[in-house]
């Protein structure tokens, strides 16, 4: 059988909206949260690659990947003038120094394969300046495009495949090319990121704060057995944290990435603050552990790119950077597949295009993944000086769009806990 045979085969191996299957390889689910690392790794780091560009830019050039259909981006001084659409692209390959803490799926048959469990379109607006993260339920049914290999090879062309199949046709650039043609977004910058990072970023800021709530998280796939309250979990821990499904309230996948959204929001709120962003060591540590783990787009190896992405979103407020999940509906022929709700995901990509501030309407409470905060949770109060500097606030004049109850998300304001699996017992 060959391997894109093997590939496409494992990549069918998925979870039902609610459904209690068996836990999937943990890879992929890791990196969903990875890439939204790598992304704020680009923009505070980048502040570093003023004095250390070069230095950087050689090992993240090494093996850039140019994406099919776009020219150079040209390059300026100062920050992008224009908006930036980034594809962050998470496989779930094997890194040797890590196989061993995830057995059968680094030994088996399949250790060898990779799919593009990860998929996230970064979405940064032009003045005034909002960051936008979509994910893309790596269990979505879309049509994946005609890909051109690196070795000139042609894959591609269906009318309906698992989106994590798009990188067995043709890398980074046909996971691009595949999300491109489902949003109508060009995508001009990629990056594939590797799972290891998750301990190395965790361990390089002293951790992230994150809140369990229902009593607690009790997990035999991932080990886990925590209280509820506020942790700080790095190394392993993170690792276990952003794995767990069956630790939350109703199991599913999609409950997950509502999970691993509270860590995005921590994560973010960790790195913009004065702690790490007045470090220069840290910065400086980040901005390596960061390159040594991503394969970027030719696009994006010129350093002076990464600083003017820093500088159009290093003051944008945390009620502007919102993480949502593209909208989907349960595949009439499958269950255990979603397609893509396109009626909702219009009304999306037209705020994003108008550049509207947008409104998550969608009851937090109700993702089986998250419960909104509570003042009972000992999780650590905002402060007025906490966060990024402050940036720019939204026009007074302008009202939010408020999104379909169908796309679930939070800002990166928003203060939410895991919604565990031991209510019963708390």
């Amino acid at each position: 059988m060959s391997e894109t045979s093997k590939t496409a085969r494992r990549g069918r191996r998925t979870v039902a909206r609610h459904g209690e299957l068996s836990s999937p390889h943990p890879f992929g689910v890791l990196l969903k949260v990875l890439g939204i690392i790598v992304a704020v790794v680009l923009v505070s780091g980048a502040g570093v690659a003023a004095y250390a560009a070069y230095d950087l830019a050689a090992s993240f050039s090494d093996d850039a990947v140019e994406l099919e259909g776009q020219g150079p981006v040209p390059p300026d001084i100062g920050a992008i003038e224009t908006g930036v659409d980034l594809m962050l692209v998470g496989t779930d390959e094997c890194e040797p120094e890590y196989a061993h803490i995830f057995g059968e799926r680094c030994t088996g048959p399949d250790a060898e394969g990779q799919l593009n469990d990860v998929n996230m379109l970064v979405h940064i607006s032009n003045n005034p300046r909002r960051v936008t993260v979509v994910s893309f339920p790596r269990d979505l049914m879309v049509p994946i495009p005609e890909c051109t290999n690196e070795d000139g090879s042609v894959g591609g062309g269906t009318s309906k495949s698992q989106i994590n199949e798009a990188w067995g046709y043709g890398g980074l650039s046909c996971v691009t090319k595949t999300v491109s043609e489902l949003s109508g977004i060009s995508i001009p910058f990629a990056a594939k990121v590797s799972f290891g990072n998750v301990i190395n970023i965790t361990d390089a800021i002293g951790g992230v704060e994150v809140c369990i709530g229902n009593g607690g998280i009790r997990d035999r796939y991932t080990g886990i057995d925590w209280p509820a309250g506020s942790r700080n979990v790095q190394g392993l821990e993170a690792l276990q944290f952003l794995r767990t499904r069956h630790g939350l309230e109703n199991g599913s996948d999609l409950a997950r990435i509502s999970n691993q959204q509270q860590y995005m929001s921590s994560l973010a709120r960790k790195l913009v603050s004065d702690e790490v962003l007045t470090d220069p060591a840290v910065l400086y540590r980040l901005a390596t552990t960061a390159v040594d783990n991503i394969t970027p787009s030719a696009s994006l190896t010129n350093p002076m790119t990464l600083v003017q992405i820093a500088l159009a979103v290093k003051n944008v407020p945390f009620e502007d950077i919102n993480f949502v999940q593209y909208p989907v509906l349960e595949d009439p022929a499958d269950p255990n597949r979603v397609v893509p709700d396109y009626d909702a995901a219009e009304q999306l990509w037209a705020a994003l295009a108008a550049n509207e501030p947008i409104q998550v309407t969608h009851d937090q409470n109700l993702t089986g993944g998250v419960i909104t905060a509570d003042p009972e949770t000992p999780e650590q109060p905002a402060t007025p000086d906490e966060g990024a500097t402050p940036g720019e606030t939204p026009d007074p004049g302008q009202t939010a769009v408020a999104l379909p109850d169908s796309i679930p998300g939070q800002s990166a304001a928003d203060r939410t806990c895991s919604a565990g699996n031991l209510r019963a017992e708390g």
